[in-house]
């Protein structure tokens, strides 16, 4: 483990590129309408349910993490939570991931899923969320 002299946060390795604290939770969440931020919460607790995570904003995005990063809450839309899940390969046999698309120059997958409903939350999606933690967790 690696720890930043500045932020003093961890990281599985050594000077692992990061942006040291420079945006908080209320920088995305603030002005987004209460479904909106009632998704993102009802997202990370979900997570939180599976296992033990940690949220991270990034400058462009709210990252999600096990031991590594597994999710990436990329857009709060006025009535939506865009999500990126990054895999080793592409899961095309699925009814919740509106793209998968492969990362130019690596073999990583990433899969998008929209969150509009707290019901979109269902067993197809709690599996990939587990595997994704599962994944950051080893």
């Amino acid at each position: 483990m690696w720890t930043c002299s500045v932020c003093n946060r961890n990281f599985v390795r050594p000077h692992q590129v990061h942006s040291c604290m420079d945006k908080t939770l209320n920088d995305f969440l603030n002005g987004k309408p209460a479904h909106t931020t009632e998704l993102f919460y009802c997202f990370i607790n979900e997570y939180k349910s599976l296992g033990n995570i940690s949220v991270h904003p990034t400058k462009s995005m709210i990252a999600v993490a096990g031991k590594t990063r597994m999710a990436y809450i990329t857009q709060l839309g006025k009535s939506f939570i865009d999500v990126v899940f990054p895999f080793k390969q592409a899961y095309t046999d699925n009814l919740c991931f509106i793209k998968i698309k492969q990362v130019p120059g690596t073999d990583d997958y990433n899969h998008h899923f929209r969150m509009c409903f707290k019901e979109d939350i269902n067993d197809e999606v709690k599996w990939y969320m587990k595997l994704a933690l599962d994944n950051a967790s080893q």
